[in-house]
């Protein structure tokens, strides 16, 4: 589960992660093209259920995750595209994150942003996911740490 201590270690990551969500436009077909190619149908659905700003940066996240490992698997390419995924439980938009980032898990919905991480490998896992996918969402595995380097970046 994130802390609310990554308000004080990730602030580049945060700023940048809150221009970006600012903008509701959906994803460039390219780059929605290149990420249907990498997902089962569960997996799919799942993504599409991201709001536009979270597919946006699970694509952003994805393609730096291709780029800083170039043999990653399809299993992997999707836990990287469906890093994110468990936030669609919490239904807050940006000023909702920006909120539970700043105060931390005091709502049952905030608790939900904080443990994405968990709800987005349980949803994946009823999504028909590989189990590297599954645990790559949930930030395990051995290439966990390459995941959250790209997601920082």
């Amino acid at each position: 589960m994130s802390k609310p201590l990554h308000v004080l270690t990730s602030p580049h990551h945060l700023v940048a992660r809150f221009v970006t969500s600012l903008s509701g436009r959906p994803p460039p077909v390219e780059d929605e093209v290149w990420a249907d190619s990498h997902l089962v149908r569960g997996e799919l659905g799942l993504w599409r259920r991201m709001s536009n700003q979270d597919r946006r940066h699970s694509i952003k996240v994805a393609r730096r995750f291709v780029e800083a490992l170039p043999t990653a698997t399809r299993a992997e390419i999707a836990g990287a595209l469906l890093h994110d995924v468990g936030k669609i439980e919490c239904e807050l938009g940006t000023w909702g994150r920006v909120a539970a980032t700043v105060v931390g898990p005091l709502t049952e919905r905030f608790a939900s942003y904080y443990d994405h991480e968990r709800i987005g490998a349980e949803l994946a896992e009823a999504s028909g996911s590989d189990p590297t996918t599954v645990e790559l969402i949930d930030q395990r595995g051995p290439v966990a740490l390459v995941l959250k380097s790209c997601d920082r970046a």
